[in-house]
């Protein structure tokens, strides 16, 4: 390859990155997604007998994760709850602010990016090649916000009243999600690979 050859072709390789946008693309997935998680989360029903609402957000973290891959669904979760926190009303039932990085929800919160790399790296190992992996890869996922939850609950209560009102009146609703985010993940990576 001749020198001219090479600077022709460097310059090419740079407008061609340019013009794919890749890093734009990647921060405008991350903004994007992390308003998904923010409308999922306004989905709530509140629950009498526990401080934690039934929301949709488990079913846009764990499809985030899985769709984005683990970096991305990471920074994604992460800005949501920095968009949280910083007072925009983008957690369940519109609330917001720093108070809630202490409240009873506060483990479920603090787990989501955790969840959303473990789906994500679950989907880049190629768990996501059959969809009896890409949802082993959400179960597994939806185990570590089931973890980070009942742990904060458990020390604002006790281990049994963290299981009993954190985690055991939602198993079933949350694997009708991950079998919901199944079904959509064709979809999600379908339109991510049309944008990136």
């Amino acid at each position: 390859m001749t020198t001219t050859t090479k600077a022709m072709t460097l310059p090419r390789a740079i407008a061609r990155n340019l013009v794919r946008g890749r890093a734009a693309a990647n921060v405008l997935l991350v903004i994007g997604a992390s308003l998904f998680i923010a409308l999922a989360a306004q989905i709530a029903v509140p629950l009498p007998f526990t401080p934690v609402p039934m929301t949709m957000q488990p079913l846009a973290v764990i499809l985030v994760g899985v769709t984005l891959g683990a970096n991305r669904g990471a920074a994604t979760a992460m800005l949501y709850l920095l968009e949280g926190f910083s007072g925009l009303p983008f957690f369940a039932l519109g609330h917001g602010g720093p108070v809630w990085a202490s409240a009873p929800t506060a483990g479920f919160l603090w787990s989501y990016p955790v969840a959303a790399w473990a789906a994500g790296r679950f989907s880049e190992l190629n768990w996501g090649a059959t969809m009896l992996r890409a949802i082993a890869g959400m179960l597994a996922a939806l185990a570590i916000i089931y973890a980070g939850g009942w742990a904060w609950l458990a020390t604002l209560t006790s281990p049994r009243v963290a299981l009993a009102s954190g985690v055991a009146p939602f198993v079933l609703a949350d694997i009708v999600k991950v079998a919901l985010a199944a079904a959509l993940l064709p979809s999600a990576q379908r339109l991510v690979e049309s944008l990136a």
